[in-house]
């Protein structure tokens, strides 16, 4: 009997603000609103816990009023906790954090969800994804960065693959309402490649900034990645009939 395909949560392309023009962050927002994708990701940097800079909660503050975007905030930085009440005030609606902060991981998601945001937990390339694992049903968004955080427009790294086909697999396993995201060098290709192994949500700064026309640009993405998350739903179906005929 043929294995049917369950409904693919709703693929969300998230333009990253740190590769907009700093100088215009108004404008950039507002080009991100035109787009018609419904989220916006910013990187909070501390020079600390990655070796840059960006910007703050006032960044998030001086937007909020100009915008109705689901504003996506990615903490890279040592001490979150002095942080959390600021961007959630700004107007942050998800909040992550990095499973490499160790122990302190369990109290920040908690403070995260007493601040009634979205939690997110956010893993490094070199750090084991079994990290991860004790988390996941704490969290509502799992971030697997596929560059080196710190600085954008770097090349995407292709061994992260099997990290979100791992998390994927629990997913369905536990059954989660966990989204899976990634970030670093998303663009058509590499976007597909990870839609395939299980990712529904993706980052994509200097790909779409760059272009003139964002709305195409974030439409053909998007298009990408429902057309690979299909194909993979399409794998894994075939492999489980396949399975069912040996037993």
């Amino acid at each position: 009997m043929r294995q049917q395909l369950k409904p693919h949560p709703e693929i969300i392309v998230a333009p990253s603000l740190l590769a907009a023009d700093f100088g215009f962050f108004r404008r950039e927002c507002e080009r991100v609103d035109r787009s018609g994708t419904p989220w916006l990701h910013l990187d909070i940097m501390d020079g600390h816990f990655v070796p840059n800079l960006s910007f703050g909660s006032d960044v998030v503050n001086a937007l909020r009023p100009h915008t109705n975007l689901f504003f996506d905030v990615h903490l890279m930085c040592s001490k979150p906790d002095i942080l959390l009440q600021s961007f959630a005030t700004s107007g942050a609606d998800s909040i992550t954090i990095h499973v490499e902060l160790g122990r302190r991981v369990e109290d920040l998601i908690w403070q995260i969800r007493s601040l009634k945001k979205k939690v997110g937990l956010a893993i490094n390339p070199p750090t084991h994804i079994e990290d991860v694992e004790p988390y996941l049903d704490k969290v509502d968004l799992l971030l697997i960065m596929t560059v080196n955080p710190g600085f954008g427009g770097q090349s995407f790294i292709e061994e992260t693959l099997p990290k979100i086909q791992q998390v994927s697999r629990w997913k369905s396993e536990r059954q989660l309402p966990l989204r899976i995201q990634v970030d670093g060098g998303i663009n058509e290709r590499t976007g597909a490649l990870c839609a395939r192994e299980g990712a529904d949500t993706f980052v994509s700064g200097s790909h779409l900034f760059r272009q003139r026309n964002m709305k195409l640009a974030v439409r053909r993405l998007r298009i990408a990645c429902e057309e690979a998350a299909c194909y993979g739903q399409s794998l894994q179906a075939s492999e489980g009939t396949f399975q069912d005929t040996l037993l």
